[in-house]
């Protein structure tokens, strides 16, 4: 999941109800209760493991289903519904609203749902976390294992909190707000990556050449990944009038989308034919990237969207 522990503000119909009963004596929900809830932009079905009353609101610990117990966490009554019809409804709702990529190398649509949830289908061709409501869809031979590796991988365990936030606001900038980061970004994902080839060519008194190569990969794959994965339906338009001809995104886009990319990173490492000992020798390095990112945030990343607004 890409997103962080903090709390959004998005409701929905039947959520209302719900949000109302936040303070007061009796909690809207008990230990083992089964129920949808928000993380960054998308409800995800999730188990209720504690409450407690903290300044007389509710607070309670979830289990997101079929997610590592890394991305366990204390949240609010406003981040939870209950798992009814009309809230799965919302869900499928939200999930629409998302972009991404339709196809993986082995045809397989891209899914971002916690494997084991209710509404977790897998479907061909459906969005992000597809949920068809009903029996989930035999897996193909091979499609657990991708699962288990997506699920227990280390850019899911040790992703930085202050990047889940960052992408929570980018969410709610785009989503809530209806702003869109001004382009062209400064820096762009090609000064970003740039930066960090120099930054680890001083710490390891050399060029690693490893690390030029992964680089080079990841640019690739944004200018690649952008236009069909990294963009919410809302940015489409902006896309079209600021990439044109052989302009490439990652000259014109910045940290905000390439962070995104990071968030899709590991269910598709989990298709690559790779040992497992150099996927984690590959992830170690990723992972080294995220925390670059995370050190240089306050000039990386805008703090606030205050360029295009949409109508």
């Amino acid at each position: 999941m890409g997103s962080s522990s903090n709390t959004t503000t998005t409701t929905t119909s039947g959520g209302d109800k719900d949000k109302d009963k936040g303070k007061g004596d009796s909690p809207s929900f008990k230990e083992g209760d089964r129920v949808l809830a928000y993380h960054g932009p998308l409800l995800y079905e999730a188990k209720v493991q504690r409450i407690e009353n903290l300044d007389d609101d509710w607070r309670y610990f979830v289990h997101y289903l079929g997610w590592n117990k890394n991305w366990d966490e204390w949240v609010a009554n406003d981040r939870l519904l209950k798992l009814t019809e009309e809230n799965v409804r919302k869900q499928q709702e939200l999930e629409k609203n998302q972009v991404v990529d339709k196809t993986i190398k082995s045809g397989r649509s891209m899914q971002h749902k916690p494997k084991g949830s209710n509404a977790d289908a897998k479907a061909d061709k459906d969005d992000t976390k597809s949920l068809v409501k009903g029996k989930k869809r035999k897996s193909q031979p091979g499609t657990e294992e991708k699962e288990r590796r997506s699920s227990e991988s280390l850019l899911v365990s040790q992703f930085p909190l202050t990047l889940k936030k960052q992408l929570v606001d980018d969410w709610e900038f785009v989503t809530q707000l209806g702003k869109l980061v001004k382009l062209p970004r400064s820096p762009t994902v090609d000064d970003i990556l740039k930066k960090y080839l120099e930054h680890r060519t001083k710490k390891d008194n050399k060029i690693n050449d490893s690390y030029a190569e992964i680089l080079k990969g990841l640019r690739c794959y944004f200018d690649k990944a952008l236009p069909t994965m990294l963009l919410y339906k809302k940015e489409r338009e902006q896309y079209a009038e600021e990439v044109k001809g052989d302009v490439s995104p990652s000259t014109v886009y910045g940290a905000e989308h390439l962070l995104r990319l990071f968030v899709k990173l590991p269910e598709l490492l989990a298709f690559v034919n790779m040992e497992e000992d150099a996927l984690n020798k590959l992830q170690q390095k990723l992972l080294d990237i995220l925390k670059f990112l995370q050190k240089n945030q306050s000039s990386f990343f805008l703090s606030v969207y205050d360029g295009v607004k949409i109508k």
